[in-house]
């Protein structure tokens, strides 16, 4: 097993996703890309009752994010250097049709409650993606399931908790009994209430903590301003040495949630793993398509803007940030104390507490979600939620080691898995990709033509028609036979 995992997150994955990436970008013949403004108008829609497609966002958000958004671009930047920035968003620009894909499949092919809710994942239409054979698809369904659920207490739950345990102790000198009592006292109500709660939690937290630190890593770069120059050029002159484009793919891959190592950098944003479908299949929305485009906002704000951020705030203050390469932790504290003075340890804590908080309430609903597909037991889901809030306090104290190792393992079964189903379900992908943007660009130029004629009449004019146009050639042509015969 060692040595398939080996091959697997040493080489093949990565290939992988971006293969899969590109034939997509082709395959969709560049939908929905080329149509923003059918984009904009999927991210504007309105639709009454259930959970909005904005708050599927930000609950999927919760998941991606991560306290690795902090930590893990600043073990990009000390591998790579400068230009491992680059790479970052060459791979975004990639991750985004996955993501695309993904959800556009989990809208399409979720389920239905008896009280209206919606309810669906990776794991619903990769039984559908195996067409007649129903039991590799039930197989595979099941599969994907289970190292969902195991990647729940590795990756959602314990390396998350011990990286806000590690913060709060190194950092604010507070015990690591108190951050587990604090923690599970805080994720028990949101987690057993389910994912009406989560979602309802996340819709707040994720925008207040992301405008946060928004706020402060502008206020970083205002003041530092005039390193900005040199900055941009050193991103573009280091981005195509072996070095940075390897530092770039690690740190993108494992700038989510302290992934520093996990996947040895082989996943963006999750996308292409199968894990985001789950939040965004209970949006109530009226396109697969719209709500995969959703999708393509997640992946900017989380890489594009959130990781560029903390990229930028090291770089400026990269002088006081390399003593620390060897703890990523503390290169961003430095990035950001080097500016903002030594109160910058209280803010990163609070930071790595947010983002680590809301990956593990999400992550709860995740693996609860996954198992639910499995065996629809509620004696079953609640055995599962108290078993994953006695992770917490493992996860602050113990560190993580071998957990590492188990979540390398459950996303690389995870992301194989789901990228042979988004192949097999390409027909699919393009139909519903087809049916959305298409129809909307038809509808549009339709609307822009009676728009025009409208204005034509108000100004009393009438529009041409075939007959005039007609009329006006037969007698065009009745002129120029007398003018002959004079």
């Amino acid at each position: 097993m060692s040595v398939l995992q080996g091959l697997l997150t040493g080489g093949a994955i990565p290939f992988l996703l971006t293969g899969c990436a590109l034939f997509f970008v082709f395959y969709l013949r560049g939908l929905p890309f080329l149509r923003p403004r059918t984009m904009l108008s999927a991210l504007t829609e309105k639709q009454p009752g259930g959970i909005s497609p904005f708050r599927a966002l930000t609950q999927s958000l919760a998941g991606t994010l991560g306290v690795g958004n902090i930590v893990g671009v600043a073990n990009a930047l000390a591998v790579g250097g400068a230009g491992a920035l680059f790479w970052m968003w060459v791979s975004a620009l990639l991750a985004m049709i996955l993501k695309y894909a993904e959800i556009l499949l989990a809208v399409r092919y979720r389920k239905t409650l008896p009280d209206g809710s919606h309810t669906g994942g990776a794991f619903y239409y990769i039984r559908r993606a195996f067409g007649k054979s129903v039991r590799l698809g039930g197989f595979a369904s099941v599969l994907f399931a289970v190292f969902m659920v195991l990647n729940s207490f590795t990756m959602g739950c314990v390396i998350q908790v011990n990286a806000v345990s590690s913060a709060f102790s190194g950092i604010l000198k507070i015990p690591v009994w108190a951050t587990a009592a604090i923690l599970v006292l805080l994720s028990a109500p949101v987690i057993l209430r389910g994912s009406k709660g989560i979602s309802a939690l996340t819709e707040y937290l994720v925008p207040i903590m992301s405008l946060g630190f928004l706020v402060l890593s502008v206020t970083v770069l205002i003041l530092r301003r005039d390193a900005l120059g040199a900055v941009m050029g050193s991103i573009f002159r280091e981005a195509f040495s072996p070095a940075s484009a390897a530092g770039g793919m690690l740190g993108f891959l494992t700038c989510r949630a302290l992934r520093v190592g996990t996947m040895r950098g082989l996943l963006s944003n999750e996308a292409g793993c199968g894990t985001a479908p789950t939040a965004h299949a209970g949006a109530n929305t009226s396109s697969p398509a719209a709500q995969g485009v959703w999708g393509i906002l997640e992946v900017f704000v989380d890489t594009i803007l959130l990781c560029s951020l903390t990229a930028f705030v090291i770089l400026v203050n990269f002088p006081a940030a390399e003593q620390f390469a060897e703890s990523p932790v503390m290169m961003t504290v430095a990035a950001f104390a080097a500016s903002l003075g030594s109160g910058a340890g209280w803010f990163l804590s609070a930071a790595v507490f947010c983002f680590g908080y809301a990956t593990v309430i999400c992550w709860a609903d995740y693996g609860a979600s996954a198992l639910w597909s499995i065996k629809p037991s509620k004696p079953l889901k609640s055995l599962y939620l108290i078993a994953f809030l006695f992770c917490i306090p493992i996860g602050c104290a113990v560190a993580p080691g071998a957990v590492w190792s188990v979540s390398d393992f459950a996303i690389t079964v995870l992301t194989t898995v789901n990228l042979l189903a988004l192949f097999l379900l390409r027909r699919q992908i393009r139909e519903e990709t087809q049916k959305r943007f298409q129809k909307m660009q038809s509808a549009t130029k339709a609307n822009n033509a009676a728009s025009k004629g409208t204005r034509f009449l108000k100004r009393g004019k009438n529009l041409p028609t075939e007959n005039f146009k007609q009329e006006k050639q037969t007698e065009t042509r009745t002129r120029q036979a007398e003018k002959s015969n004079r």
